[in-house]
Order: C-alpha cells, then sequence, then structure tokens
C-alpha cells in the first residue's frame, strides 16, 4: 500500500477485492462521453457486486448509446448519503463532465489502466499494463470468487475489444487474448459484438467522415495528419458525442503517418483533441503538453482557443516530441 502526496493510496488488487467486499452502497461512475471500456468495466463491477449481495448503481455523465444495450440494464437507486464512490476508467476528474462537481472530490476507488491517472481518488488500483479497464475488473471478480454470467461477460468483452481495436493495437498482451478467450466461453457471439463495434455505422456518420476526410492536412514531411470535425459538421449529419469515436481511428491507417490527430470542436472556442500514434511517438507524451493524457498509442486533451490556435498548438506539442523521439533514434543508430 502506498501514499501519494495529495493522500491518494495506491491498493494491490488483492486490497481491491478485499476494499470491494468490505463495503456496500456503491455508486459507479463513468467518464464523459463514455465508450466500451467505461461502460463494460462499470457495468461488470455492478453485476458482479450483485452477484455477492451489494448494492449498486452505475452513473454515467452523458446518454448511454443504444448500441450497448445488449449488456446495459437499469441499476438501484443508491442514496448519496453514505454511499462508497467508484470511478472506473476516469484517469482525472475532469473526466466526469457533468458529474464532476458533485463527485469529483469524493471518489473513493478509483479503477484504472491508464499511466497518465493523476491521483485524485482517495484509493487507486491502477494496472497501467492492462490493455483495458476491464481487464483489471476480470481479475478482480476472479480473484473475489464472484460467479461471471453470459452479461457480465459480455461487458468484459465489450472494454476489452474497443479499448485494443478489436485486438489490433499495441496495448495487447498475451494475457489480453487468454482473457478474451475465457469470455467467448460464456457464449457472448463474440462474432456479433465485433459487429456492432466496429463494422457498423450509419449513413449520417458515413457522411461526417467524407466530409473529415476533405479536411485532411499533412504536416512534417507526412508524418502526422489533422483530421477536423466541426460544429457545422456535427449539426448538418446529426452526428456527435461518442457516435464519433471512430473518426480517431481513421489516421491510423494512412501510409507513413505517425501521429494522427483529430480536432473535435465541442464549443464556440473548445475543442477535443484525440491523438494516434506508431513508435517512436508517445501520444501521452504529446497531450501532456496540452493538458491531457492518456496512452503511449492513444490519448487525448481539451484545448480551448479558435480552431487555428488549437492546431498550432497541437503541432507544435506534436513537433517537441518528434524531434526529441527521431534524435533518439538517431543517436542509436
Amino acid at each position: 500500500m502506498k501514499k501519494k502526496n495529495n493522500g491518494c493510496v495506491e491498493l494491490s488488487l488483492r486490497q481491491t477485492a478485499r476494499f470491494l467486499k468490505k463495503h456496500d452502497n456503491y455508486i459507479i461512475l463513468t467518464h464523459a462521453s463514455p465508450d466500451g471500456d467505461t461502460l463494460g468495466s462499470a457495468y461488470a463491477l455492478y453485476y458482479g457486486l450483485k452477484e455477492i449481495g451489494k448494492l449498486a448503481c452505475v452513473i454515467c455523465p452523458d446518454v448511454i448509446p443504444k448500441k450497448y444495450d445488449y449488456f446495459v440494464r437499469r441499476t438501484d437507486h443508491i442514496s448519496r448519503e453514505n454511499a462508497t464512490v467508484v470511478a472506473v476508467d476516469v484517469a482525472d476528474k475532469k473526466l466526469l463532465g457533468g458529474l464532476q462537481e458533485e463527485f469529483g472530490d469524493i471518489v473513493d476507488l478509483n479503477i484504472d489502466h491508464h499511466i497518465s491517472n493523476v491521483h485524485y481518488a482517495k484509493n487507486l488500483y491502477l494496472d497501467s499494463d492492462a490493455s483495458a479497464t476491464a481487464e483489471c475488473i476480470f481479475e478482480l471478480l476472479n480473484l473475489m470468487k464472484v460467479n461471471i454470467n453470459n452479461i457480465t461477460a459480455k461487458a468484459l468483452y465489450t472494454g476489452i475489444a474497443t479499448d485494443t481495436g478489436c485486438f489490433k493495437y499495441s496495448n495487447v498482451t498475451s494475457k489480453t487474448h487468454m482473457i478474451a478467450a475465457q469470455l467467448i466461453e460464456y457464449d457472448i457471439s463474440a462474432p456479433d459484438i465485433n459487429k456492432l463495434m466496429f463494422d457498423t455505422k450509419s449513413r449520417m456518420l458515413l457522411e461526417l467522415e467524407r466530409m473529415v476526410l476533405d479536411t485532411a492536412e499533412f504536416h512534417y514531411g507526412g508524418k502526422c495528419i489533422i483530421l477536423t470535425v466541426t460544429a457545422e459538421m456535427q449539426q448538418k449529419t446529426g452526428c456527435s458525442g461518442t457516435e464519433l469515436e471512430g473518426i480517431a481511428v481513421i489516421s491510423r491507417s494512412i501510409e507513413g503517418v505517425d501521429a494522427g490527430v483529430t480536432i473535435k470542436q465541442t464549443g464556440e472556442n473548445e475543442y477535443k483533441v484525440s491523438l494516434r500514434t506508431y513508435p517512436p511517438l508517445d501520444a501521452a507524451a504529446i497531450c501532456k503538453k496540452l493538458g491531457g493524457g492518456g496512452h503511449k498509442a492513444a490519448a487525448g486533451a481539451s484545448v480551448e482557443g479558435t480552431l487555428e490556435v488549437v492546431k498550432d498548438k497541437v503541432l507544435t506539442a506534436v513537433k517537441e516530441v518528434m524531434e526529441e523521439a527521431y534524435a533518439g533514434i538517431a543517436s542509436a543508430e
């Protein structure tokens, strides 16, 4: 058990399991603009806690997309008084969105896999080697000897599959595949989940993607691409929120690109930057310069200013990390 300067106590997996068994009346929080990992982790933890007789609810700051209906269910009503607050896949309380004011300073336990975690909770279980927070939840439920049923397995598989790009990203380990194999044994219809998560899009989203590709800008000898999603595009196509998750993936498929940047407008002068990188670039290092964080291959940040100002900030951060990374390779050679 390690204690950080801000009072956050880092727990081991076993200590976290004991914490979950000891307490009750759980409020489980996801991050805003929910993805498959935060939702899969939250609902898998909810079902696991219910299996051992605990009361729990899941609260998401935003509307949960209907595509997750195959594992999302109505949860218990938990009074805020004497509740145990758990945040899953939330590296920073700022990511709680509209829930930050109410819960940001009273999170009792944070379960996460982001190396950029800022240690805001009272207690933290962090496994930065895990491909997804859902991996952490799977190990916790096993250690707690919780019965994993079909719906729990679907939630866990979704979390792992979506955070690994259907097992394509560099965060995938042999353990990731072994856990996925065990979850498939619960008759979860993995091909159907994969089709829904990765191979299905609306015509509106297809139109948005066409608009976004028209904004493509290449920089630094083609090693960096910037794609832009404006408020006008979102309004015209009716696509917004989590529907835009897949846009950031487009940049990963461009030959010669080491840094794929997607800039999405979220307010009049507010933009969300999503970054996808290949070695030797570190997406988290770039986004840290912008006030954000994440993983080596995928990270994000919220940046204020006009679109041109935001682009300049992003390009400056990318250039600084590029120069350092490529210089390191040259010196090694």
